[in-house]
């Protein structure tokens, strides 16, 4: 191996694993098929390798493609709603991580869920990363024209299921820390203010963790469940406004370790639309880490 193969899978890492991490939606299996991906660049002969970044993409994209096969049956399984892992980082940090942008958002790896692994792979490569659909299908062994079909009807499936309404980041702030402060005052009434009536909110426990195991949807409902789980005593517990994949939203911590991570939508008359809460200890273990 060397320098320059080195330095070549260094410049592309962050790029590598924004693939990664849009075509599986989880944080530990993006790193894995990363390293898995330098182990395949670190033995390959560099010297006939025209252009790295292509290659280098087309390793991390027939591995995620490989790994989604698999994913796909244990998400059938799962218990209660699955949701993305999520990226959290200090919202002074909003640049160092992974480009953290709407294409990105828990709401997009939602919807990138209903997708095939082949329309997320030829979304993610056109749609996100610029990739032409001549480089596409040659990163993924096929035609140029059955590769254009697939990314139109993914496109078209896309632009039909994502959010309408991106409120500004100031906003989906202010209204997020309004409602955190109503759920741990227990003030039923202004949560209730701050909920669109037909609100929706999923709740990612696992089976490990208490969550519920389908969508709730209406505000008391919504209200109600998320009192009971916002207000439980907990040790030594913190709330942290950060950035969960670039949007404002909020870490709950017990003891220094995470337990919650919320991120909410807003409707176009700022009331709380949508709201993801992730409780698997299992898809929190990364922030740990940080």
């Amino acid at each position: 191996m060397t320098d320059s193969a080195l330095d070549a899978f260094e410049q592309h890492r962050p790029a590598l694993f924004g693939v990664a991490y849009r075509m599986l939606g989880s944080v530990a299996d993006a790193e894995d098929v990363i390293q898995d991906t330098w182990l395949k660049w670190s033995s390959a002969d560099f010297g006939h390798v025209g252009q790295p970044r292509a290659y280098l993409t087309r390793m991390v994209t027939n591995l995620c493609l490989n790994r989604l096969a698999s994913a796909m049956a244990q998400r059938e399984s799962y218990i209660g709603p699955w949701l993305p892992e999520p990226l959290v980082t200090a919202e002074r940090d909003a640049g160092s991580d992974v480009e953290l942008a709407e294409d990105v958002s828990l709401a997009m790896l939602v919807v990138l869920e209903t997708l095939s692994p082949l329309e997320r792979a030829v979304f993610v490569l056109k749609e996100v990363f610029g990739f032409s659909f001549g480089e596409i299908a040659g990163m993924l062994d096929r035609s140029e024209p059955a590769v254009r079909q697939v990314g139109r009807r993914a496109r078209s499936h896309v632009q039909a299921r994502r959010p309408r309404y991106d409120a500004p980041a100031d906003t989906r702030r202010r209204v997020t820390d309004e409602f955190l402060a109503a759920c741990v005052g227990g003030d039923l009434n202004r949560m209730m203010e701050l909920l669109a009536p037909d609100v929706t909110a999923w709740t990612d426990g696992g089976g490990k963790i208490r969550a519920a195991l389908r969508p709730l949807h209406g505000a008391d409902k919504v209200a109600r469940w998320l009192l009971g789980v916002l207000r439980r005593p907990l040790p030594d517990v913190g709330v942290h406004s950060v950035l969960v994949n670039g949007e404002p939203g909020l870490l709950v911590t017990s003891g220094g370790a995470p337990d919650d991570v919320i991120v909410a939508d807003l409707d176009p008359d700022n009331r709380i639309a949508a709201i993801r809460l992730i409780r698997n200890p299992d898809k929190l273990r990364h922030i740990a880490r940080q």
